[in-house]
């Protein structure tokens, strides 16, 4: 599997399965452009990954993120890894955490693959976009409500996406992983009496590896997919199976 001659272009960078993946589709020969909203994240991918060209942006601002994504020029592969997981019960859940999950979660998706997809339609060249969902968008989960939501809607996206874009050879698909072994992950689901119940309603008894994810992801992203599009890919162990 090789992207040689591709660029690509993935949100969230600066950590995480965006992170990784960058540096995976570096190693693959892609020409990769890394956003992120850190700063700091993407100084020290720069660091590890040279090649990488990094873009600094908040994806809950529109017209920063509109800019951002139109100075990347021509893309050919992209992957909307960026989210945000505002955690609340149901009957403390804010406005303002509401609007900020729909911002970064389903509004930025779309602004993205609107500006990249434009662009492969008018070099006629087609392409692939993956974005990255969650087992959420199918289940429900104390205190994740709008998070479930907005992993829902980024499903239905992907869908039309799909339907859409067809006819331009641009294939588009998403992932849904469960719990990932990140940085962040690690310390979200430390505390066994939280992490407990929900491998156990995992067959595999277990939370995915970053590379679990990816290795879907850049698979979705070459040509050995080629008839996949409008997918929504579990990876979450067997789980929605046993729904």
């Amino acid at each position: 599997m090789r992207f040689d001659g591709k660029r690509a272009l993935v949100t969230g960078a600066g950590k995480g399965i965006g992170r990784d993946l960058v540096k995976q589709l570096v190693e693959l020969g892609a020409d990769t452009i890394a956003l992120s909203r850190t700063k700091e994240d993407l100084e020290s991918l720069k660091n590890e990954c040279p090649s990488v060209s990094v873009i600094h942006c908040d994806l809950s601002v529109a017209n920063e993120l509109e800019s951002a994504v139109k100075s990347c020029g021509r893309i050919d592969l992209l992957v909307n890894n960026a989210a945000v997981a505002l955690l609340e019960p149901f009957l403390e859940i804010s406005s303002q955490h509401f609007d900020k999950s729909f911002d970064v979660n389903v509004k930025a998706p779309l602004l993205v693959s609107q500006i990249v997809s434009q662009g492969m339609v008018e070099r006629g060249t087609g392409g692939n976009i993956v974005n990255v969902s969650s087992q959420a968008s199918m289940r429900a989960i104390d205190n994740h409500t709008v998070y479930c939501m907005t992993k829902a809607a980024l499903d239905q996206l992907t869908r039309n996406m799909a339907k859409e874009l067809g006819q331009h050879n641009i294939r588009v698909n998403a992932v849904n992983p469960t719990v990932v072994n990140t940085a962040m992950g690690k310390i979200g689901w430390s505390d066994p009496a939280k992490a407990d119940p929900m491998k156990a309603k995992i067959p595999l008894g277990k939370f995915a590896e970053v590379d679990d994810v990816i290795s879907v992801i850049l698979f979705l992203l070459s040509d050995q997919s080629s008839m996949i599009s409008g997918s929504c890919i579990p990876v979450d162990g067997g789980t929605l199976a046993c729904l």
